[in-house]
C-alpha cells in the first residue's frame, strides 16, 4: 500500500462512513481497482476504525459523558436494590427498591446496550459469509442497490417526534437487527440505522444522534476482531505511518460529514443519495463482470 493509496482511502472512509452511502461498498470497489490485498489492509482497517470512533466521540462528546456518567449511576443503583433486596429478606418493613431507568440519557444507554446485542450475534453468525462477499464486486454492488431503495423510503417517511422516553426496548432491538445487517458490504450502516429509527417514527436529530452513538459499541467490536488478525505479525512502520495519514484524513472528514448529516436529515436529501448509491452499485457491477 503506497501512501496515495492510504490517503485516498482514509478520505474516501471519512466521506462515506457517516453519509448513507456505504463505507464498505467504496472501500470494495476501491482496493478492487487499486489492487489493495485484504491481507495487506488489515492494519489499515484497524486505524481506519480507531479514526472513525474518534469523529463520533468529537461530534456527540457531551453525550456520550452524560450517558457514561448514567451508566455508573444505573450500576451503583442496581448495587443499592441488592442490599435493599438483602435487608427485606431479614426485616419485616419492606423498603422501596430505587427506580433503575428514571432519565433519557439512562434510557438512551439501556437501549444502546439492547441494539447492540442482535448487531454482534449478526456479526459473528455471518463472519465466514461477509469474508468471502467484502471481497466481491457483485455483492458491493448488490448492497448499494438496497441502500438505493431503503433511502428512497427515507425520503417518503413522515416526520415523527419519539425521543428516548418514548421509545421500547424492542424498538431498540430491531434497529440494532437493522445495524446487523449493515455488515454486507455495500449496506450503509448509518442509512439503514437512520432509516430505521425515522420508520420507528423517531425526531429526526435523534434519529442521526442514535445511528452514530449506536455505531461506537459496533466500531470498537470491529476493532477488536480485526486487531485479533495482527497477532504474530511484524510490525510494519512504514505502513503505520502511511495509514495514519489516512486515519487522520478519515477522522476529520469523518466529523465534518456528522455535522453535515445533522442537516441533511432535516431536509429530507436521501433521494440524492438513494441515485448515488444507484449509480455506484451499477458501476460495481459493470466491473465484476468486465474486470
Amino acid at each position: 500500500m503506497t501512501l496515495v493509496q492510504s490517503i485516498l482511502l482514509g478520505i474516501v472512509q471519512g466521506l462515506t462512513e457517516f453519509l448513507p452511502v456505504s463505507s464498505s461498498g467504496h472501500l470494495v470497489i476501491l482496493r478492487k481497482l487499486l489492487g489493495i490485498s485484504t491481507q495487506t489492509g488489515l492494519m489499515f482497517d484497524v486505524m481506519l476504525h480507531a479514526g472513525t470512533l474518534a469523529a463520533v466521540f468529537a461530534a456527540f462528546w457531551g453525550d456520550i459523558k452524560r450517558m457514561l456518567k448514567e451508566a455508573v449511576n444505573i450500576l451503583w443503583d442496581i448495587f443499592k436494590n441488592m442490599k435493599i433486596w438483602i435487608q427485606n429478606l431479614r426485616s419485616k418493613e419492606e423498603q422501596r427498591f430505587c427506580k433503575i431507568v428514571h432519565n433519557n440519557y439512562r434510557k438512551l444507554f439501556v437501549m444502546i446496550v439492547i441494539s447492540t446485542i442482535p448487531t454482534v450475534l449478526i456479526g459473528v453468525l455471518l463472519e465466514s459469509f461477509v469474508e468471502t462477499a467484502s471481497d466481491s464486486l457483485l455483492a458491493a454492488g448488490i448492497g448499494l442497490y438496497v441502500t438505493s431503495v431503503m433511502l428512497l423510503v427515507v425520503d417518503f417517511t413522515k416526520d415523527g417526534k419519539k425521543l428516548p422516553r418514548d421509545a421500547g426496548y424492542g424498538t431498540a432491538l430491531l434497529i440494532g437487527v437493522c445495524q446487523g445487517l449493515a455488515v454486507f458490504p455495500g449496506v450503509s450502516r448509518s442509512g439503514i440505522t437512520i432509516a430505521a429509527c425515522l420508520l420507528c417514527g423517531f425526531q429526526k436529530k435523534f434519529s442521526v444522534k442514535y445511528s452514530f452513538i449506536m455505531s461506537i459499541p459496533a466500531i470498537i467490536g470491529a476493532l477488536i476482531w480485526e486487531a485479533k488478525g495482527l497477532f504474530g505479525k511484524g510490525f510494519d512502520a512504514i505502513l503505520f505511518m502511511y495509514g495514519l495519514a489516512g486515519v487522520v484524513l478519515a477522522s476529520f472528514i469523518g466529523y465534518l460529514c456528522i455535522k453535515a448529516m445533522l442537516g441533511l436529515v432535516r431536509k429530507k436529501k436521501f433521494k440524492y443519495f438513494a441515485g448515488y448509491c444507484f449509480v455506484i452499485g451499477t458501476v460495481a457491477l459493470i466491473c465484476q463482470f468486465v474486470m
